[in-house]
């Protein structure tokens, strides 16, 4: 079987102040596919230094080295420096330039976009002109369901490149933060507001996150609304890429839209109450995702 998923864009190291994890909001997504069972391939650059091959063997250990992953001797891997509030809620501070600034474009990149049902993409890695290149060309390549997961990281982001890539996607996925930024601005009902960003841009299915109040989703002309489930939060970090890995496994596998906006939201709940990005799933969890 073919990739189903191809992921693309930042994979870096996060230090938290008692040590650091592998993170990258589209690494995180494909390792939350890998563990839902999508057949997934994560496409990304690593420098040529210690955490470079740090990387590369987290990578490897969780399925997720191939080809895809270049090697950078001119820029550095990318460690970020995670900050927790008194909520929990994570903010980071990014160094430039860094590898995955880098990526280049190539036959194995293309021939796995061609090859893929998705391709999974964010805007970090789209901040230097290299990256966004090889990934608009990309896009325009292959015939895959495009997933944009706006995931703003300030000061990393002109609104221009922002919609440059919302207009190139078919699904586009944003909290309520990232919603106000670009589709607020009025006193409009996030209903409301939808519509208007629907008519702008075209976009097949948008998705908007509301963290413990769930998400609520435009599809095929409806609107799903999901309440959450609310949880103590360990952290936020990986929330959001867990929510999507899900979101994206239930749109492939064409089950009801109520359904996959529901276990998104469990999904990502789940996650935020545990500490990192990427934390084992519990067997009930993975079988309340069987019928996915």
């Amino acid at each position: 079987m073919e990739n189903q998923v191809l992921s693309f864009g930042e994979v870096l190291w996060d230090a938290f102040g008692d040590g650091k994890k592998a993170g990258g909001a589209p690494m995180n997504v494909a390792r939350h596919l890998v563990q839902q069972g999508v057949k997934t391939a994560f496409a990304s650059s690593v420098g040529m230094d210690n955490s470079g091959d740090a990387l590369i063997g987290f990578l490897k250990s969780n399925d997720l080295y191939s080809d895809l992953i270049q090697q950078d001797d001119e820029f550095p891997t990318c460690e970020v420096t995670v900050q927790l509030d008194e909520t929990n809620t994570a903010t980071y501070i990014i160094p430039q330039p860094v590898s995955w600034d880098n990526i280049q474009p190539s036959a194995a990149l293309t021939k796995a976009a061609q090859a893929a049902r998705a391709i999974v993409f964010g805007s970090l890695a789209c901040r230097t002109a290299t990256t966004r290149e090889t990934l608009l060309n990309l896009l325009d390549e292959t015939p895959a369901l495009k997933i944009f997961d706006v995931n703003l990281r300030p000061p990393h982001y002109t609104l221009s490149t922002i919609e440059t890539l919302v207009a190139r996607a078919d699904v586009v996925k944003m909290n309520e933060e990232e919603a106000n930024l670009l589709i607020g601005g009025s006193s409009a009902s996030l209903h409301d507001q939808i519509g208007e960003f629907r008519s702008k841009y075209h976009s097949q299915t948008i998705c908007v996150t509301r963290g413990e109040h769930g998400a609520l989703v435009w599809h095929d002309h409806e609107f799903y609304d999901s309440p959450g489930c609310p949880v103590k939060v360990a952290d936020t970090v990986g929330a959001g890429d867990a929510f999507l890995a899900t979101f994206v496994s239930g749109l492939l596998s064409g089950k009801p839209m109520q359904q996959v906006v529901d276990k998104a939201c469990s999904v990502g709940s789940y996650v935020a109450s545990q500490r990192g990005a990427n934390p084992v799933y519990p067997p009930e969890l993975l079988n309340s995702l069987a019928y996915i």
